[in-house]
């Protein structure tokens, strides 16, 4: 019995994102670490987590939206809006724990914005946050005449902040952020009205969920999620511009997609995702390590993603594989 048991862990290891994922990371490591030992210095790896810990926020809340049929292509216009707003409340002289609120409510008024625009006109979101991502961008460079806004030295709680004088505080909030969806995704109504609403809206209200009010509460907590991670950002920049947020949208979603949350929704990992992100952010350090052109860096992220879908559709394979065998037993 026991033997069947482990048996069967192992074949639920084999079958998880994560856990290939982990397996993909230990190779990187060792290849990089062989041919350039600094790779694997404490600093070096604490650096590579604290570089993305803005995005491994943003992830989440892409987590959320995706695993719930939704999208939003426009938290990098976002991050861009925000930090902009604290930079220039920070340049004004206002308190840094008002500059923080000012941003997250910036990020989640967008974002409630967004849900709310593609409830009320019946469109996807993906369509809707593609305009928006314009609108966002805009306002951004209207707000700092396209000028950069400076700030070194002040607004340094998230960075200079180091937990025993080692650990960042911002990976710990990070962290502590993946801790705080696992949960709820798994044990909270909220997370059950993700799933259900993801697999089919419509099944998910004639169970009795309100699926508009729901999609607003998706996009609130994405929004707090983008907050959060764009003042983490000025915080280690120091500076701000509209653009500081480009592309942190895909790299979002691409960390989602490697971790193995399909994007017809109805399913999503908290776990891949970080070990997504955590892949994402070491692909492009040992990149640098191995002194690898940085162009290069942008075809590995494409291939990667690919690569993660043929393992995603291996998967759905070999689990099917696995519940015909135990419905002939």
């Amino acid at each position: 019995m026991r033997k069947k048991s482990l048996k069967k862990t192992m074949r639920d290891l084999w079958l998880s994102q994560w856990f290939i994922l982990l397996l993909i990371i230990i190779a990187i490591s060792a290849v990089t670490a062989a041919v350039n030992p600094s790779f694997l210095r404490f600093t070096n790896l604490l650096a590579v987590l604290n570089q993305v810990a803005s995005l491994m926020l943003v992830a989440i809340g892409a987590t959320i939206m995706i695993a719930s049929g939704h999208f939003d292509i426009s938290v990098g216009a976002v991050v861009g809006l925000s930090v902009c707003v604290m930079a220039k409340l920070v340049l004004g002289g206002v308190s840094d724990i008002l500059v923080f609120l000012a941003g997250v409510l910036t990020a989640v008024l967008c974002c409630v914005l967004n849900g709310a625009l593609s409830i009320a006109l019946k469109s996807p979101s993906f369509i809707i946050t593609m305009a928006t991502t314009s609108v966002y961008s805009g306002i951004g460079l209207l707000l700092t005449k396209g000028v950069i806004q400076t700030i070194t030295g002040k607004f340094r709680f998230f960075s200079g902040v180091k937990l025993f004088g080692t650990i960042p505080v911002m990976l710990v909030i990070a962290l502590g952020g993946y801790i705080a969806a696992f949960l709820m995704m798994k044990h909270t109504q909220t997370g059950r009205q993700i799933y259900a609403i993801g697999a089919n809206p419509n099944a998910a209200y004639l169970a009795g969920i309100n699926v508009n009010r729901s999609k607003i509460k998706f996009f609130a907590i994405d929004g707090l999620l983008v907050g959060i991670a764009a003042a983490m950002y000025l915080s280690r920049l120091g500076s701000a511009l509209p653009s500081y947020g480009s592309g942190m949208e895909m790299d979002a979603m691409g960390a989602v997609v490697i971790g193995g949350t399909p994007i017809s929704g109805g399913k999503g990992s908290i776990i891949g995702t970080l070990f997504g992100v955590l892949l994402i952010g070491l692909i492009s350090n040992a990149l640098n390590m191995l002194h690898v052109d940085a162009y290069f860096q942008d075809i590995a992220s494409g291939l990667l993603i690919i690569v993660a879908l043929a393992i995603s559709a291996l998967r759905q394979v070999l689990a099917a594989a696995q519940q015909r065998r135990n419905a002939g037993e």
